[in-house]
């Protein structure tokens, strides 16, 4: 399908996998088309991200994936909660559940939005001493599952306008 495609239905992950860009971006949107694959599969895109030295994890926020937790703001290995989440029946009505579903992501300055499908899920700016414009300034377009379950994350179509 020319699609990245992340874990696998055969081999359970130890821990979290991240494929991440080298470049900056203080200013984006992000559009890419996601499928989760699998029980119980969860996954995310990181962005204003940074990896954590000696480690296998990142730090920074998640526009998240799979379970209840589609259309989520997570803290990524900070904070470790969710930070804003829509209604749960505004994504049951927006999800398509084993298909691909159109994932948008903008960050400017302390804002991040998202939107699943057209519909606006997040509209978070950060008031805390966590701010995003001070960030590493990266949008990391796929992450793989959170380990330990037997699911894939094909992600697709990524693309990206920002500075």
């Amino acid at each position: 399908e020319g699609a990245i495609v992340a874990g696998n239905l055969t081999d359970s992950l130890k821990h979290n996998y991240f494929l991440c860009t080298t470049e900056r971006y203080d200013h984006f949107e992000l559009r890419l088309q996601v499928k989760l694959v699998g029980e119980n599969a969860n996954a995310g895109i990181q962005l204003r991200t940074e990896r954590i030295p000696d480690d296998t994890e990142v730090i920074g926020y998640q526009a998240d994936m799979g379970q209840q937790y589609w259309g989520c703001l997570y803290d990524e290995s900070r904070r470790k909660r969710i930070l804003q989440q829509p209604d749960a029946e505004l994504v049951k009505k927006t999800l398509k559940e084993g298909e691909w579903n159109d994932y948008r992501i903008r960050c400017e300055g302390k804002r991040i939005q998202l939107w699943l499908n057209g519909v606006q899920t997040v509209d978070y700016v950060e008031a805390g001493r966590h701010r995003p414009d001070r960030a590493d300034r990266r949008a990391d377009p796929q992450r793989a599952s959170s380990g330990g379950e037997l699911s894939e994350y094909p992600y697709q179509g990524a693309c990206h306008r920002g500075g």
